[in-house]
Formats: structure tokens, sequence, C-alpha cells
């Protein structure tokens, strides 16, 4: 058995100031927006932040160099999305960009659940197929972050002779991949290759169903693999006024939502889909897991909530933490302003009551 995982708790930050109930006013990047945004999550005290990836969102690695010479602790997840670069270029860049960073760098592959988003990039493999590319990639990535020598690769998608493995990641023996997706393909690559599997904040029935599958696939590869979970809380003074302001998100999301034409991006991957089950089961589940934007939005991301006080929100979150996930990704509907809010009020609380907890108790039970 490793160490126990230790407590991670990760943001979101953007280019400009937009959500699902704040349409976008800003050019597509708002430099301004950005190093506040990296700041207010290094004030609050977030361990790690995401910058996202879609067909129209501006070069991740890029937003990632600028954000990190405007922070000096904060981490940073880069969203990767295999099939555009070729696997030895991404390893160089990936390494460069930790080595800048001081080792702050990590990499979530996004193979992409939406065949419509992957076309928009030229991309026409179906997703069984975009799963195995990813799985191939994966492979050439940690070959050119520890090979000793230049090395060679022939697998389904990628084929190199005498890669020259000059550019080492600072962190040692790799930068952490992280991984995600529902499906049955998702699963068994995130066995043979994540450091951390990612998941959207389902009901506890299901995550519990989730985890399991993965550690599975992992324990098969004789590997153990890390959890993060991604959720939208929604805290207040009170439970009342917590579930107050849920409202008023639900008001303004379907104004905003009208106001775009009232469709959904694209269709939504397995992961997607698995939340629109859980709110099918009711706005609310488990003792607070709000559903309602899920629906409302088609589950386009990250986009169940827990809603109540800081102290209600935390024990929620230790249902999830019991089921061995250790790793908290949180974003708010007021991206900047909640950022501050969670670092006053809910971080904190999450990690005093962590610490009094100790290991998760399925781990410490195996």
């Amino acid at each position: 058995m490793t160490d126990t995982p230790q407590l991670e708790i990760l943001g979101l930050i953007s280019t400009q100031h937009q959500s699902e109930t704040h349409a976008a006013k800003s050019p597509w990047i708002d430099k301004a927006y950005l190093a506040a945004h990296a700041k207010a999550h290094e004030y609050a005290g977030f361990d790690r932040v995401l910058i996202g990836y879609n067909a129209a969102s501006p070069d991740g690695f890029q937003v990632a160099a600028y954000a990190a010479a405007q922070t000096t602790r904060l981490k940073f997840l880069l969203a990767h999305r295999p099939g555009f670069t070729a696997p030895t270029l991404a390893a160089r860049q990936l390494a460069t960009l930790d080595q800048l960073s001081d080792g702050r760098l990590a990499v979530h592959i996004i193979t992409g659940g939406s065949d419509e988003e992957q076309q928009r990039d030229g991309d026409f493999l179906t997703k069984a197929e975009r799963y195995a590319r990813s799985d191939d990639y994966i492979t050439v990535l940690r070959k050119a972050w520890t090979s000793g020598k230049p090395f060679d690769h022939e697998g389904p998608y990628y084929r190199v002779k005498g890669a020259p493995a000059a550019v080492k990641t600072l962190q040692q023996p790799h930068l952490p991949i992280f991984f995600g997706g529902a499906s049955d393909e998702a699963v068994e690559v995130a066995g043979r290759q994540a450091d951390v599997y990612a998941l959207f904040g389902e009901t506890l029935e299901q995550a519990a169903e989730l985890v399991g599958r993965v550690r599975a696939a992992a324990a098969a590869n004789g590997r153990e693999i890390q959890f993060s979970m991604s959720l939208r809380p929604i805290i207040a003074r009170t439970e009342d006024e917590a579930w107050a302001k849920a409202a008023r998100i639900l008001d303004d999301a379907k104004a905003l939502k009208e106001a775009r034409g009232g469709q959904s991006r694209y269709v939504t991957a397995r992961g997607g889909q698995r939340l629109i089950e859980a709110a099918q089961g009711g706005a609310v589940r488990d003792k607070r897991l709000w559903t309602e934007i899920a629906a409302l939005t088609g589950a386009q991301g990250n986009s169940t909530s827990l809603v109540g006080t800081p102290d209600q929100v935390v024990e929620s979150l230790l249902d999830y933490y019991d089921l061995g996930i250790t790793k908290f990704l949180f974003r708010g509907f007021d991206p900047l302003e909640d950022a501050i809010q969670y670092g006053h009020e809910l971080l904190p609380a999450l990690r005093h009551a962590v610490a009094e907890r100790g290991a998760p108790r399925v781990l410490a039970a195996e």
C-alpha cells in the first residue's frame, strides 16, 4: 500500500469573466482578469487550478505560462487534448512548462466525448478510437519523460524512431497525469495510464460505482490511482440563505440560456449523461447535491452543486472523501468572487475536517 494521498483543493481559472449565469462581455483574452483570477486562487489558498480546453478556447499552454508568471505557489492542471499535436512535441512542451513554472504543472488528458465538438478541430475518429489514441499518446509521453536515451515507439496511432528524450520534467519521474471519462473505454485507459482519475459531482451511489470500476482497472494493471471530483459549491451563512442563493442562480441561468437561444452547445459525453441521470432522480440527491443546473444545461461539464452552510457542505464532502476521493475541484457561478469566499469559509473548514478524520475510511480499512 502506498502512502495515503493528501487532500488537494483545485479551482479553475479562465481568460474572461463568464459562467452559466454571466454572459461574456470582455474579449476572449482579458489579461487583467486572468491575472486577477489566478492571484485570487493563490490568495484563497487553492493548491492547484485547472485551465480548461474546448475547440474555441485560447491556447492553454500560453495561458498557463502567463498565470504561472503572476503567481509563486499556485500549481496548474493543464487540460490537453491528444490528436492535434505530436506526443513527442507535447512532451517537450509540457516538460518545458514544468521547468519554467518550478515544477507546478500537471496535465489533464481530455479525450473528448462529443463527436461534434471534436470535428470543429478536424478530428473525425469515433469515441472508441479517440480513447485508443489517448492510450497510445500517453505511452509516448511517458517514454519521452522517463527514457534515458533516444527511443523508438510503434503503436496503433503513433510511430517514432530515435525520438530524443532530451527535455525532462522537473517533477520526477514525470508530472502528474489526470484523466477523465466514464465510458468503459475511458476506465480501461485510466487504469493503465492515469495517476489521478477525475469525475464530476455525482451521487454517492454513482461515485462509489465509478470509483470501484476505476480502482479495479488500475489494480488489474498492478497500479493504484487517486481520485478527483468537481463540484460547484453554493454556500451561505444559513441553509435557507444558501438555497435562496441557488434559486437566484437557477433563475439567472435560465434567463441567460434563453438569451442564447435556449439550446445546449453540443451532445454531452458519458460523464455528462451520468449527471443527467442523477438529475432525473430529483432536484436534490443525497443530503444536498443540487442537480438543476445540470438538467438545465444538458450537463455541460462540471454542473452539480453542494448547497448549504460551509459546515454542511464539508459534511457532504467527507462522504465522498470516505470513498477515497482526496482531490476536490471547486468552481463558483461568480468565478472570481466565489473563489475568494471559498478561501475564507470553505477551504479552511474542509482542511480542518480532513485533518481530524485522518485517512479516508475506505482506504484505512484495506
